[in-house]
This record gives structure tokens, sequence and C-alpha cells, in this order.
């Protein structure tokens, strides 16, 4: 297929899929030749993408063309979309233009509406790659079964729960700490996890959710976990009021009997209607006004930190004190 339009933010999934799409068409003793690697923030590059993958490939194995970052299907100009349609038809089957970004594709323009259709017709390919978001706890779990399975590596439950509580969603990370694991063997357990995976993944909205359950010492924990990677405070507060007011609008709603979690979404500025389940779940059992009491908090934490308080000591004076 001369166009795979390669698209997600997880990179190390996306790597994988440009590494074996390169080993099986491009003839390593030709590489040099036959595989150009351009990055299409340069729109330079991204007009030579285009002209490189009209050329046929130079003696044995296939020809294909490698385009970071490219604007084809995301704010694309209109003079790079008419280069864009008017090469579609001229890439010959033995050359590949493989397009890559970390965002969905913008499914208003007229390139990628183009491709969409010519990938309905079996013309090209589309892979997609996202991430689970912070609050996806099943997604997150997949995630870690499907970068095992790339690496032909069983990993059993227990273990799974451990690299995503040690993990997260850092892809490249997982990626490196199952291949590190593979070293002692092919399956993967909970103990060999705690064993040789230290740390702990956490963020703003991990913060949030001790902070829900109660739970002081693990929202220290992790909002020093979060500061001393380098987050800056201020941001964490903001996700911090962001999440909170999203629990409140759902409380608020669920005791005024509303049910329609689309409803509820768009009231509490919620993109996902899907995540009101689970905030539902976590806000079993909590009223409104703890939810009140944490937001006045929060603005309490800002205003240390805006006086120049060192972050912990604002978290734990203004939201903890």
């Amino acid at each position: 297929m001369p166009i795979h339009l390669i698209w997600g933010d997880d990179a190390a999934a996306r790597d994988r899929a440009i590494d074996g799409l390169i080993q099986s068409c491009v003839d390593p003793s030709w590489s040099s030749l036959n595989l150009s690697r351009l990055d299409g923030a340069e729109t330079g590059q991204a007009i030579q993408a285009l002209e490189e993958a009209r050329t046929p490939p130079f003696a044995t194995g296939e020809r294909l063309v490698l385009l970071q970052r490219s604007p084809f299907c995301n704010g694309c100009p209109s003079e790079l979309a008419d280069r864009f349609e008017a090469a579609l038809e001229l890439i010959p089957n033995s050359s590949h233009l493989v397009l890559v970004n970390p965002s969905k594709p913008d499914g208003r323009l007229r390139t990628t509406k183009t491709l969409q259709k010519r990938i309905k017709q079996g013309l090209d390919l589309e892979q997609s790659f996202p991430l689970p978001t912070a609050w996806d706890g099943a997604g997150q779990r997949q995630l870690v079964q499907r970068t095992a399975d790339a690496l032909s590596l069983t990993v059993e439950p227990d273990a799974i729960d451990a690299l995503v509580e040690a993990i997260g969603t850092d892809s490249a990370r997982l990626e490196s700490e199952l291949r590190k694991l593979s070293l002692r063997t092919t399956t993967i357990t909970a103990a060999l996890v705690k064993e040789l995976v230290g740390g702990r993944a956490t963020n703003a909205l991990a913060v949030g959710d001790a902070l829900l359950d109660g739970n002081a010492g693990e929202a220290i924990a992790r909002w020093d976990a979060l500061i001393d990677a380098g987050e800056p405070a201020l941001r964490i507060v903001a996700t911090l009021t962001g999440q909170l007011r999203g629990w409140l609008w759902v409380s608020l709603l669920e005791q005024q009997g509303e049910r329609d979690v689309a409803v509820i979404a768009k009231a509490a500025g919620i993109g996902n209607p899907k995540r009101i389940y689970v905030m539902r779940k976590q806000l079993q059992g909590r009223q409104p006004k703890r939810l009140l009491s944490l937001l006045g908090r929060l603005l309490e934490v800002e205003a240390l930190l805006k006086r120049g308080a060192l972050p912990g000591n604002a978290f734990r004076d203004g939201l903890l004190g």
C-alpha cells in the first residue's frame, strides 16, 4: 500500500510499527538509497517526501519515505494540500509514504477526507496508537498487555497491575522495563516487577484521587514525587482544580437526579462521557460539601505558591493544614 497513516501519542508503539514496516519493505543492502527519514515540520521536507515517494526503488526491495510530524492531515496549508492530492496517484506500488503524527488526523481537512476515502477502499493503510488517559485503569492494563505481546512476553495479571502502578502511561519506559525484565525470564511476575522496576508513576490526577479518599500521606508522597520530577507546582494545582470541579459537577447533578451521562459530561466540561461512569464510582459515599472544602483549600495552596512558599510547604499548609 503506497501510503501508511500512523498516528497516536504512544511513541514506543509507533516506533515498533515503523521498524516492522521498514524491515518488511526495505532491503538492508540498499537502505541508504531506498530509505528516507524526513521531518514534516519543515515544508520543504514535506514536499521532498512527496517527490521521493514517486520515485521507484533502486535495485532490490522497496522504497520507504518516512515523514515524521506529517502536516498532511493536521493543519495542512492549501498549497501543500494541492501537492499532496496531485501526488496520490503517482506513487508506485513499490514505494511507501509513511505519514507519522502524534495527533489524531483532523477529519475536517480535505486531505484527511481524501486519504480516509482511500483507506476505506483498501488502497492505503491507517494504524492508530493512542495512549490511555491517566484515569483509564483498564486502558493502562491493556497498554501493558499489548506491549508485552509485541515483545512476545507473558505477564501475569498481578504483574500487569504492578507495572501500571510503577510506570503508568509512559510507553517508552514500559517497553524498556519489559525488555530488562525479559533478560531474566519470558514470564513476568509481580515479585520480579517489584524487585527490578523502581519508582512509582504518578500524576496530578493521582494526587486528587488520594485527596478524595482522605489519604493525606499518599497525597503528600505523590505531590512530592511530581515536584521532584520537575512538574511546576501551579500546573499541578490547576489540574487538581479542574479534577475537583468535574467531580463537584457530577456530584451535584447526581443529587438532582440527572442520569444522562452526555448531559453531565457537557455540564462538567468533560470531553469523554464514558469517564462519567468512572467518576460515579469514585464519588460513591462522598458529599459535595467535601469537594467544596477541598476546592477552597486548593485556592489557599495557590495563594501560598504565588506568595513564594516552597511547593511542599504550600501543599501541606494550604491543603492539609
